[in-house]
């Protein structure tokens, strides 16, 4: 239980890091509702990388735990940590990049990863049935 604890708290830390990290941007930018369309912005790019964190991260928080109160297999508590490392990893891709309209390997493998990993914690929460 305490990898699930653990990688839920990480996920906790990434979105209300990023959350503040919108709330800063704001602030430096004089922008206080909304944010400019444009995919170059900086606080275009927090507000997205605080959007999707908080997309995904509560359901994975919610598998990790399941899964983690149930006696879970070693693969089970190795896909807790590649998941928060691929949530990381996504939000590293967003806030570096120059422009959200051109790829970027770090978002692209937070992306794959985090579905790819919450697959496989949907699995190992349908085995604790």
């Amino acid at each position: 239980m305490i990898v699930a604890v653990a990688c839920s708290a990480l996920l906790g830390v990434l979105v209300f890091g990023l959350g503040l990290g919108v709330s800063l941007t704001r602030q430096r930018t004089g922008i206080s509702a909304g944010c400019p369309d444009d995919p170059e912005h900086a606080l275009y790019r927090m507000v997205r990388a605080h959007g999707n964190t908080v997309e995904y991260a509560p359901m994975l928080a919610v598998l990790m735990l399941i899964v983690g109160a149930n006696d879970p297999p070693p693969w089970a508590l190795w896909t807790m940590g590649l998941a928060v490392l691929c949530r990381y990893s996504l939000a590293v891709g967003i806030l570096t990049c120059r422009t959200m309209t051109a790829p970027h390997p770090l978002r692209f493998v937070g992306a794959a990863g985090t579905y790819a990993t919450g697959l496989a914690l949907c699995v190992a929460a349908l085995a604790t049935l």
